[in-house]
């Protein structure tokens, strides 16, 4: 059955790299032409990916999303809000801290103590996971309190340093990643179990939206305390790797790192659920003991996965960005990137998490096909608009803010559930490809356009996040309005059933 279940994972895992490939491929061929080393390197990181992905799969489904259920249901079933809501902190903190794309932008904020970053980050996401909890609890209107954090977040902007304006946005995106969306949406359907009432289902969703505000609060604060104006940031080193033996060693030297860096993002969520499991949840053995082998899936999995990008698709990305901005038609960029973008999305762990949670709670009425593809097609938007910003060096600000209250607009029209999908979804598109892949690739065209890449070439993963607000939220008033068609056609049909055969035949 686990073999099965391997191969089923891998052939996903393939379909969803391999368009990349493809792509870049032929961009090295034609107009973009990429170092053969540097290609090497993205060939042996796009295997890593496909291996990556298959074991993360399983071990999301095997180990992070039972962990969230467990955890969510038992802890609800005592009706205990203070320790609902003081393990909902916990979590919180301990869930963001393990995040490895919180690691990649401690690194690039350099005017702020990467602990001090990444406990603020933190604490901002607990905060918000107990205002989350808050709400199921009280049923206050997740419409309500985005509305208004996204407002009070707009205001905010303003007041921090121009260099960071884009980053905060960023933060958002990549803090909720491949370790926090499977144990937070999966938290989120835990309660959803407990409760009977009829939007029990929908307030499972919106966990991830909340969660995604708080870092980016954390971050314009911060940037306000420590008046971190001068910034700067530097464009990432392409190693051009010469033969085979130097490709081998590239990928052994960086291995150990992220086996590492993934146990010390893994082990205090693991270590705090079976604490937790002793003293309250009291799982049986045969489920702690399938946990426990889902956990070591996801460890190695995110370990193969994470050096796969970071040697393979960042420097590939990279160097890709500064070829097509040092060609004289610099502009293809713009279609480049987003058939990127649209292929992108296809490869992020976390959206088939998103996309099989949101078919089992729906029971199949919103697909994750329709689902995905509303995401490709954001997130394709997303990056030609990040490369046509690059390209006149305009402020992130001019369509994050519009991006923003559009989205706002939309969610009075469209339907609630697909309201909340939707701002989940923004940080589910934006993970570890984007800041691995697409954020390279929009810095190395930002240095061959000689743009100021704090302000231009940041913020593409806040574009991402953005995006799919809109099109998952369009996807939502369509639907509406064939379920209005589809009932309204019922009660023609059922006027014309009760009419007698003359009546039929003379109308």
């Amino acid at each position: 059955m686990l073999i099965g279940k391997l191969l089923e994972k891998f052939r996903e895992a393939l379909a969803a790299v391999l368009p990349i490939v493809l792509m870049v491929t032929l961009l090295s061929l034609t107009v973009a032409p990429i170092l053969s080393g540097v290609m090497l390197s993205f060939l042996m990181g796009a295997f890593m990916l496909v291996v990556g992905m298959m074991f993360f799969s399983v071990g999301a489904e095997v180990a992070m999303e039972p962990m969230g259920e467990q955890v969510g249901s038992k802890v609800t079933s005592t009706r205990n809000l203070k320790l609902i809501l003081i393990l909902g902190f916990v979590m919180g903190v301990l869930i963001t801290v393990s995040e490895p794309d919180l690691q990649v932008l401690a690194e690039q904020v350099q005017s702020i103590p990467n602990l001090v970053l990444i406990i603020s980050v933190g604490i901002g996401v607990g905060l918000f996971l107990v205002l989350a909890l808050v709400r199921i609890f009280y049923h206050i209107s997740l419409h309500l309190l985005l509305v208004g954090f996204y407002l009070l977040t707009l205001g905010l902007v303003f007041l921090a340093p121009v260099n960071f304006r884009a980053v905060a946005f960023d933060s958002g995106g990549v803090t909720t990643g491949p370790m926090t969306v499977p144990f937070i949406m999966s938290f989120g359907l835990g309660i959803a179990a407990i409760r009977s009432d009829k939007n029990a289902s929908e307030d499972s969703f919106g966990l991830v939206a909340l969660c995604s505000i708080g870092p980016i609060l954390a971050v314009l604060i911060l940037s306000m305390i420590f008046r971190a104006d001068g910034a700067d940031y530097s464009p990432i080193s392409v190693t051009n790797v010469l033969d085979t033996i130097e490709l081998k060693n590239l990928f052994k030297d960086g291995i150990p790192v992220y086996l590492r860096e993934m146990l010390s993002s893994i082990l205090p969520i693991t270590i705090f659920f079976f604490i937790l499991n002793f003293v309250l949840l009291h799982v049986s053995f045969s489920i702690l003991s399938r946990i426990g082998l889902g956990v070591l899936y996801t460890y190695f999995g995110l370990t193969v996965f994470m050096t796969g990008a970071n040697y393979g698709f960042m420097p590939a990305g990279a160097y890709l960005g500064q070829r097509l901005g040092e060609v004289p038609y610099s502009w293809i960029i713009i279609p480049v990137g987003v058939m990127i973008g649209y292929l992108v999305v296809k490869a992020e762990p976390a959206v088939y998490v998103l996309m099989r949670q949101v078919e089992d709670l729906t029971d199949g009425e919103i697909t994750g096909r329709s689902l995905q593809l509303s995401m490709c097609v954001g997130v394709g938007i997303s990056v030609g608009l990040s490369m046509l910003r690059v390209m006149l060096q305009i402020s992130v600000l001019w369509i994050l803010i519009p991006g923003y209250i559009l989205a706002i607009l939309f969610s009075f029209i469209s339907p609630k559930i697909f309201m909340a999908i939707a701002f989940d979804s923004g940080g589910v598109a934006s993970g570890p490809m984007t800041a691995t892949f697409l954020l390279p690739m929009t810095m190395g065209f930002c240095v061959a356009m000689g743009g100021n890449i704090a302000t231009d070439a940041f913020g593409v993963v806040a574009l991402v996040a953005m995006t799919p607000l809109l099109t998952i939220q369009g996807l939502g008033m369509i639907y509406r309005f064939k379920q209005r068609r589809r009932k309204h056609n019922k009660v023609v049909v059922d006027l014309f059933a009760e009419l007698p055969n003359d009546a039929i035949i003379e109308l």
